[in-house]
């Protein structure tokens, strides 16, 4: 059972709070009188509370939270906030506040939080948790232990593969064998992503001598219902349209002479000003998907072609950063557009090498849009078990076996 808690003196909060479906909420001026609205009756010992903390001074505010948090372990703070800065964010969430929602969110907004936080009340309620109150995925026992085992197997057996590309890589061209990109995991975690290097270290600089006949799509053509042409996918691994961004060693934008600014990956080109509309589940971005690209090594077009530069993540898998199946890690901007409480469940899984919408891509010719995606994201953190784990890589296994020429 969750009660809900307002903490504050705005008016038009309290106005808007008496109209939540299905809620009655309490409504309090000072921290004391909070920390009495959340002490659970005799009878009702397991009650947990919602608590909307509106916002008012900072030092103020640090110290009313402080206290409610220590003295009511039940409860779940969110901020009714204006726009923080990063330095004030951090402040409130190391005082015990565990989400924050705009001071003029609406009746439906705050129903939906409320009923976001309902539906995963044992995670979030978890008072053994060391991380109380902040929503986290553990993986299961089993998994780890398949895949410590798979991964250990994998390195052993593919120890010649691993020693030949690194020396063709080696003898081609110049630069590290591996290159490392920021990635976002489980729990949003980020870590090193590794690939075995596809591309030229001086990559950044072949880019600019590309033009406009390197392009296999045409920036702006749509088909009948005007969405604009994505790349297709042809990994059983990964999305090319997420491939590493070796152009500079990290995710990175470049200026094109006096035009305007371009997000660049290994396999697409976007405008900046297209990619900052992006602030939904659809991905409308026009993903350019070049032709002949000059930025990639000959070893690296073929180790791209098999997905040999994605068996370095065997490393990650081992380190606990990924698992064998899961959700594909995402780079950071793609990560950022992806923190609304519909996506959240997508990063409440296992982080994985192959997953399955890569299978379930490949089935349907590479024709998924981003929303279907995600959608599968969640379904296989909702659902996975040893199973579905063994079928998708099952399937995958046999999508090399059936990889189509690129």
């Amino acid at each position: 059972m969750i009660g809900i808690v307002y903490l504050g003196r705005n008016p038009n909060t309290q106005e808007r709070l008496k109209y939540i479906p299905g809620q009655l909420v309490r409504m309090t001026a000072t921290y004391k009188e909070a920390e009495q609205a959340c002490t659970p009756s005799k009878n009702t010992k397991d009650e947990r509370f919602i608590v909307f903390f509106e916002q008012t001074i900072l030092n103020e505010d640090i110290t009313a939270i402080t206290y409610l948090h220590k003295k009511c372990k039940n409860t779940y703070i969110i901020l009714l906030t204006k726009e923080l800065s990063d330095k004030d964010r951090l402040r409130y969430q190391q005082c015990g506040v565990s989400d924050t929602i705009p001071k003029e969110a609406t009746v439906t907004e705050i129903h939906k939080k409320i009923q976001f936080i309902s539906d995963r009340e044992d995670l979030l309620f978890d008072k053994n948790d060391p991380q109380y109150g902040i929503l986290q995925f553990k993986i299961p026992l089993w998994k780890r232990l398949f895949d410590i085992i798979f991964a250990s197997a994998a390195i052993i057996v593919l120890s010649p593969v691993f020693l030949i590309t690194i020396i063709a890589i080696k003898l081609e061209s110049k630069g590290p064998v591996l290159f490392k990109s920021k990635r976002v995991g489980t729990n949003y975690t980020i870590f090193d992503f590794l690939k075995f290097r596809s591309m030229y270290v001086d990559a950044s600089e072949r880019l600019k001598e590309l033009s406009k006949e390197h392009n296999q799509y045409a920036a702006g053509h749509g088909n009948n219902d005007g969405e604009k042409e994505k790349s297709v996918i042809t990994s059983p691994l990964g999305d090319e349209a997420e491939r590493d961004m070796e152009a500079s060693g990290t995710e990175s934008s470049m200026m094109f002479g006096d035009e305007e600014v371009m997000l660049v990956g290994d396999d697409f080109l976007v405008a900046e000003k297209d990619f900052n509309k992006q602030k939904t589940e659809e991905i409308n971005n026009a993903f350019v998907k070049i032709e002949n690209d000059p930025r990639i090594t000959k070893v690296g077009r073929f180790i791209r072609k098999y997905s040999i530069d994605e068996l370095p993540q065997l490393f990650n898998i081992l380190r606990g950063d990924m698992s064998i199946v899961g959700n594909r890690p995402l780079p950071l901007y793609e990560a950022e557009k992806l923190t609304g409480d519909e996506c959240i469940d997508r990063f409440m899984a296992p982080a994985g090498l192959t997953g399955l919408w890569q299978v379930e891509e490949r089935g349907k010719g590479g024709a998924m849009s981003a929303e279907e995606r995600k959608q599968l994201d969640i379904t296989y953190g909702q659902t996975y078990n040893f199973a579905m784990d063994m079928k998708i890589i099952f399937r995958t296994l046999t999508a090399f076996i059936q990889k189509d020429d690129v």
